[in-house]
């Protein structure tokens, strides 16, 4: 079985139509046993594109074959699968472990796993030694080793072990002398039980550690294998986060040291709690009680995502830790979340007694299960709904957000997603080239009420807000007539005049339209009618499928891909720019009637009124007594004016929540014409 390099993608190349390829899938699904296992999907040249456990093989792979499962990747994933493997093991937790150990070894393409595949930095403790010592290390864990991490900032590690030797001395791997300890200790095995007597007797030079408080003295056999191993286990309390242990401990050997008169031993370990203690000035206080938990928050874009860990131990934030995933949008949310978890805790040994997500995932128990097994005591996903573990858990989204913003920056991954996108458009729908100027139109309406359309541009793949235009359906339309309304406002955007005018830029490389084929052939009927070719897509909304002049099929543009997204943009921008010319205008039409309603003001005080304040926003936010010093205006005239516009706001909003969703519900039928809300106007369609 080929393993995939990481980041590669699967031979789309081999994919095949559903009808001919789900067929000979399911026969071999048939012959799968009903047992606990994990399964493997292979493309045509068996390279592993997906891992998935199961507690009945059977009928888990049945939901992929018959399309049951229905995340937006499947269908794809069906396309490109040649077939699978899986394996019987014993029980579903056995399935889980094997799953991610079988990820960790192929980094199947639609599973989700780190965007870089780079190491981490670890803290670790050699605990096959004789005498252990801490390191900070990107090695690939082995055994005999405890880790503690990841760590995203390689400095924050390094002053952790810095800091973590001054309160508890540990030797360092890197330290010369303990290297040559070791080796000795290894070549002679039976001395292991007074290793410190035999390394005293052989006169070695100590340390500089030693000579400074950081190590404990192994080099002059100043300290005996059962007292190191003290040493190794408050190491471990403190990056497990568990310092009010160390603490008591700390101060149980001072107040040792003063009653046996060995004061500078208790002076040393007073200096120790010093540095303890200096730590709270960095770690900020969460939470009243002593809570154990990591809290994840996410924030995902269309094909990649970032993961921030917040990590919390005796109610203090002690780190942070930040990941970029290589799925987003593109995978549906209890998945992305599931594959972190399996991936960031099967590498790490600082596993708290609760783990904070933002949803409840289906295999939760299973989970926690795994968690408490590698932990040894009990640990439990828990959804936070209010508090501060909630705040917190947003705090952890936010910097996610962050985090994403920050790597998208450094490494260009906007610039790279936009050229690949308008490259696989111009594959995709036979351009002569790469679209770098794409137009799109939406029209917006309440059953032919306030009808407008918008058009908004993207230029090499961007939006280009100063070419946005908006227009007003100026046809007579007694009820919602999209066809009508998009041959009318193509007909003014491409008219002679209007491709001559500079304001409306250069000519279209490709114009999008939002609907299926009908809504396709009417914008080339009317492009034919002006002369004109240019080439045209719709895009339906239902089935994310674009439609082409050429072919009665829709073309399906791969599910995460930049182009998909890209027009999906497009489509969108268009549909957000419509709605809101559309909610200006009836807001607008509902407000110029709100005075001629109110007894006592006629004309006179009508104009009286907006020359004084200028506009209906200004007059909605006045208060009584503003209205009232408006000359002219008796103070009962002005109570009615302002218990009107209380009126009138309240029957807006309740309106405008009823208009709102019946938009959504229009705009829910395929092929009907999206929009929400925008920009600019067009001065000489208005």
């Amino acid at each position: 079985m080929t393993i995939r390099d990481p980041g590669a993608h699967p031979d789309f190349g081999d994919a095949r139509p559903l009808d001919e390829n789900l067929p000979e899938l399911r026969r071999q699904v048939d012959q799968v046993p009903t047992d606990p296992g994990c399964y493997l999907w292979k493309d045509a040249k068996g390279e592993v594109i997906y891992v998935g456990k199961a507690k009945n093989l059977r009928a888990r792979l049945r939901q992929y074959v018959t399309l049951q499962d229905d995340r937006d990747k499947i269908p794809l994933m069906m396309q490109v699968a040649h077939g699978f493997d899986y394996i019987v093991v014993g029980s579903e937790h056995e399935a889980l472990v094997l799953e991610r150990n079988l990820i960790a070894q192929y980094h199947p393409y639609f599973n989700v796993d780190f965007k870089d595949d780079k190491s981490y930095p670890y803290i670790a403790i050699t605990e096959s030694d004789v005498f252990p010592a801490i390191k900070y290390t990107r090695e690939r864990h082995k055994k005999g080793t405890r880790y503690f991490g990841p760590y995203t900032d390689a400095h924050a590690a390094r002053d952790t072990i810095d800091t973590l030797r001054k309160v508890v001395p540990i030797c360092i791997a890197t330290c010369a002398e303990w290297k040559r300890c070791r080796r000795e200790l290894e070549s002679h095995p039976d001395e292991a039980e007074v290793a410190n007597i035999a390394l005293a007797a052989r006169k070695n030079r100590p340390c500089f550690d030693y000579h400074v408080g950081r190590g404990p003295g192994v080099c002059v056999g100043a300290i005996s294998p059962d007292d190191y191993a003290v040493h190794v286990a408050q190491v471990e309390k403190f990056l497990r986060g568990q310092r009010s242990q160390i603490v008591g401990e700390l101060n149980d050997e001072m107040r040792d040291a003063a009653e046996s008169l060995e004061f500078e031993r208790a002076a040393r370990i007073k200096q120790r709690l010093q540095n303890l203690s200096a730590l709270d000035v960095k770690q900020q206080v969460m939470f009243a009680s002593s809570v154990s938990a990591d809290l994840i928050g996410f924030y995902r874009e269309e094909t990649i995502s970032a993961a921030c860990v917040f990590v919390v131990r005796e109610g203090r934030t002690v780190r942070s830790v930040e990941f970029i995933l290589d799925k987003g949008a593109d995978v549906d949310e209890l998945e992305l979340q599931a594959g972190f978890l399996k991936r960031y805790y099967d590498e790490t040994a600082d596993i708290p007694a609760e783990v904070d997500l933002s949803v409840d995932l289906p295999d939760a128990e299973l989970l926690s299960e795994w968690l408490t097994e590698k932990r040894g005591h009990n640990c439990h996903l828990h959804r936070p709904q209010r508090g501060e573990k909630r705040h917190l858990l947003q705090m952890a989204e936010e910097n996610a957000h962050h985090a994403l913003a920050r790597y998208m920056v450094r490494t260009g991954y906007a610039d790279k997603r936009t050229n690949e996108a308008l490259l696989q458009l111009e594959s995709a729908l036979a351009l002569d080239a790469p679209p770098m100027r794409i137009e799109c139109f939406d029209i917006s309406t309440l059953h032919g009420n306030f009808t407008v359309a918008s058009m908004v541009v993207f230029t090499n793949g961007r939006p280009d807000k100063s070419q946005y235009r908006r227009f007003k359906i100026r046809a007579d339309l007694d009820e919602a007539n999209d066809f009508a309304s998009m041959s009318e406002v193509l007909g003014r955007r491409y008219a002679p005049e209007r491709m001559a005018d500079e304001r409306f830029g250069s000519r279209p490389d490709l114009l999008v339209v939002d609907g299926g084929k009908p809504q396709l052939t009417a914008a080339i009927e009317q492009l034919d009618s002006l002369g004109l070719d240019i080439p045209v897509c719709g895009l339906a909304k239902s089935d994310e499928e674009v439609f082409v002049p050429w072919d009665d099929t829709p073309v399906v543009l791969p599910s995460g891909s930049a182009s998909l997204y890209l027009i999906k943009q497009v489509r969108d921008e268009s549909h957000r720019f419509a709605i809101t010319f559309h909610r200006e205008l009836r807001d607008k039409a509902m407000t110029v009637s709100v005075l001629d309603d109110v007894p006592g003001v006629g004309p006179k005080r009508k104009r009286a009124i907006m020359k004084r304040f200028g506009s209906m926003k200004r007059l909605r936010a006045a208060s009584e007594q503003d209205i009232a010093a408006v000359p002219g205006v008796p103070d009962d005239v002005a109570h009615e004016v302002w218990q009107a516009l209380r009126d009138w706001e309240s029957e807006a909003a309740a309106a405008r929540e009823r208009m709102t969703e019946e938009l959504d519900d229009q705009h829910a039928q395929p092929g009907a014409q999206d929009a929400r809300d925008g920009g600019k106007k067009d001065g000489a369609a208005g």
